[in-house]
């Protein structure tokens, strides 16, 4: 009797000993993993911050301003080109149907009902 408990409680010692091991190893993978993602949010936060930087250079007031003078032909604004809300052309009206022609989206509409009145019919008979 006693060696069955013996054996009993060694079966349960090497179970468990198995499944500390097994806890063991995915823990040690997790890290590994955890290590690796930290490298791989660094290494993006590195490349963030070169991008930041370039782009702060990119937008330089003095580059800008180069930049304008050597590819655009612009000019200072002089005053007579300023003038008042006075002679600004009105605003065009909004196009509308033919006076008296078909209103092509109330004809859509008509067309939907009818088309919906036909299938409640349909839908009904079954």
């Amino acid at each position: 009797m006693m060696r069955i408990v013996h054996l009993l409680v060694i079966a349960a010692l090497v179970a468990s000993a198995a499944y500390v091991y097994k806890i063991k190893f995915e823990s040690t993978l997790r890290a590994e993993r955890v290590a690796r993602l930290r490298g791989e949010i660094k290494r993006e936060r590195d490349a963030v911050a070169g991008l930041r930087a370039q782009w702060e250079m990119l937008n330089t007031p003095a580059r800008i301003q180069a930049l304008t003078e050597r590819h655009l032909a612009l000019k200072p604004v002089e005053a007579m080109q300023v003038d008042s809300l006075d002679h600004l052309p009105e605003r065009p009206r909004p196009a509308t149907p033919a006076e008296g022609g078909p209103d092509p989206i109330a004809a859509l509409i008509e067309n939907n009902k009818n088309d919906s009145l036909l299938f409640s019919r349909v839908g009904s008979a079954q």
